[in-house]
């Protein structure tokens, strides 16, 4: 199934949107939200968050290349993923930008602070590019309106203290994710069965197992370094298709013994 701009692209909308919605209620109510409600909320989000994520797991139940079950390639697949990030410092990087931003951008007034936090907030994190990838490749996007919920609920406490600069932190959605969105379009080329490819599925299921990670820190039981994980996204493709490759190399190996 062709899918066109605005079925790759819907939830990247919803959620810059959710955004300037989210900025402009903080705004106007400022600082009427109780710590405890703010809390609650968090909460809530969480265990939405959870939900998504185990689902999104089911799909490693889904997926079987020769003798090794689905669930054993999501579980090396998330290993070497987190080996390779920790390797690359992926977590420890992305707070290094964040910090190096918000330490060249300081004492510049409350829009820039606005437009900077936000836009770290809202674009660095592994529920932005896995949201983009399942919205630019199977057009499902509830990830992304998970997320939209999220950055709209972060913008009404941040906009309330920094202000309107908060709200312009959109259109580095609309970039950022919008480019991993179409990107991933393209990938559908490759991935033409896009509801059955077992490499998707396992992909799929790779992520909502650090969409699983977000909320368990969301509920603040314990830190995860989700972030570490993302290679996990690239290796679970590319382990299927290597098994794959294998398994038909083997395959055509007995073949020939047997014409001997």
């Amino acid at each position: 199934m062709t899918l066109n701009f605005w079925s790759k692209t819907n939830g990247i909308w919803i959620n810059a949107i959710s955004v300037v919605f989210g900025t402009s209620v903080g705004i106007l109510l400022k600082n009427s939200f109780s710590l405890q409600m703010q809390i609650t909320i968090t909460q809530g989000v969480a265990l939405m968050t959870l939900f998504i994520g185990s689902r999104m797991t089911n799909n490693l139940a889904q997926v079987q290349n020769g003798r090794i079950d689905g669930v054993v390639l999501g579980l090396l697949a998330i290993v070497l993923g987190d080996v390779l990030g920790d390797w690359l410092q992926i977590e420890g990087k992305l707070h290094f930008i964040g910090d190096l931003l918000k330490l060249y951008f300081q004492g510049n007034g409350n829009f820039t602070e606005g437009f900077v936090a936000g836009s770290l907030l809202f674009c660095i994190g592994p529920l932005a590019v896995i949201g983009s990838l399942n919205n630019g490749l199977t057009g499902n996007n509830s990830l992304l309106l998970l997320k939209a919920t999220m950055d709209g609920l972060a913008a009404i406490a941040l906009s309330s203290s920094l202000g309107i600069g908060v709200g312009f932190s959109a259109f580095v959605i609309l970039f950022y994710q919008g480019f991993i969105s179409i990107i991933a379009g393209f990938m559908v080329q490759i991935f033409p069965n896009t509801e059955n490819d077992p490499r998707l599925l396992l992909l799929t299921g790779v992520g909502g197992l650090m969409v699983v990670g977000l909320g368990i820190n969301l509920l603040e039981i314990t830190h995860i370094r989700v972030a570490s994980f993302l290679p996990a996204l690239v290796i679970a493709p590319l382990l299927y298709s290597c098994i794959d490759w294998i398994s038909l190399l083997k395959n055509n190996i007995i073949k020939l013994l047997k014409n001997r």
